[in-house]
């Protein structure tokens, strides 16, 4: 089942929690500020500058703001502040239900991808891998402007997947699933993640050497989870050594399969933040025209 999210419009409200690591006043003030200016009404969540060590406040403070959000009638999309850690621990006490009877768009990358995934396993929902408020300047403010036409979509739409580099080619056809490599293997066993079968996958992460990228996605063969998938999009793989060894450990992991794959991908951690429908609308992945095409929007 998909469940879309409606899509965002002039107007709407949207709530900036911090479900992971905690975030100071001026590091979100910016990215609130240009979302005030582009025509939306912002509004923080009670304890979205609550701290505990690591974490952006108690587990329970943390839960009670993301229950708020999509509870609250007002308020028509979620954004994440920053990731660190902390998503994984709220996963046992989110309540799906309450959240599959109130839809809305949820963004975030990194340590949100345990939350992104685990929102569409249990209720459908289309969740969006996209730009944070803290690094909404990123990239001249250009991550934050394509988020929201994604976000504001009514048409079919195509990315033009820039600079990518075509490992092995083809063509696939699925639902995008994925995130923070890290997160994806934190997740893989869990009741919390995803059925990959049929999906194309899309993989990022930062500042892990690659020694422990060809460890990730060595679990991950392992497990089973890339048998079934149809194609695989990989980031930039910020500050995890020289791109074309990565290369070679991503195609050394997916050998025995044959689908596609392109990496140096502008998703996640980086200047450019390519933003990402997850469990939306099958997506066309085209490496003869390096494209992402998808013949419906992802909001409804």
């Amino acid at each position: 089942m998909i469940l879309k999210p409606p899509r965002l419009k002039a107007g709407d409200t949207i709530s900036v929690i911090a479900p992971a690591g905690p975030v100071e006043p001026s590091e979100l003030l910016p990215g609130m500020d240009r979302l005030q200016e582009m025509g939306f009404n912002v509004l923080s969540a009670s304890h979205l500058y609550d701290k505990k060590e690591y974490l952006a406040g108690e587990d329970a403070a943390r839960l009670e703001d993301l229950h708020a959000a999509f509870r609250n009638k007002e308020i028509n999309a979620i954004f994440c502040a920053r990731g660190g850690y902390g998503t994984l621990r709220l996963l046992p006490k989110i309540r799906f239900s309450s959240i599959r009877r109130n839809p809305k768009i949820l963004v975030g990358y990194s340590d949100i991808t345990s939350l992104l995934l685990s929102l569409h396993k249990k209720t459908g929902l289309v969740t969006f891998h996209g730009p944070m408020i803290r690094d909404s300047q990123k990239n001249g403010g250009a991550n934050l402007d394509g988020l929201i036409r994604l976000l504001s979509a009514d048409n079919p739409f195509s990315f033009a997947l820039e600079n990518g580099r075509v490992l092995r080619g083809g063509r696939a056809v699925g639902k995008l699933i994925g995130g923070n490599l890290s997160l994806i293997c934190h997740l893989a066993g869990t009741r919390y993640m995803p059925d990959p079968g049929g999906a194309i996958l899309f993989l990022e992460d930062t500042g892990e050497p690659p020694y422990k990228i060809d460890r990730l996605l060595t679990h991950l063969k392992l497990c089973g989870f890339l048998k079934g998938i149809s194609g695989i999009l990989a980031g930039r793989f910020e500050e995890c050594g020289d791109p074309a060894l990565i290369d070679a450990i991503l195609l050394d992991a997916v050998s025995e399969f044959h689908f596609p794959v392109v990496s140096g991908i502008p998703i996640g951690h980086g200047a450019q933040n390519l933003p990402l429908p997850i469990g939306g609308p099958p997506a066309l992945l085209d490496t003869d025209h390096l494209t992402l095409t998808w013949t419906e929007p992802p909001v409804e």
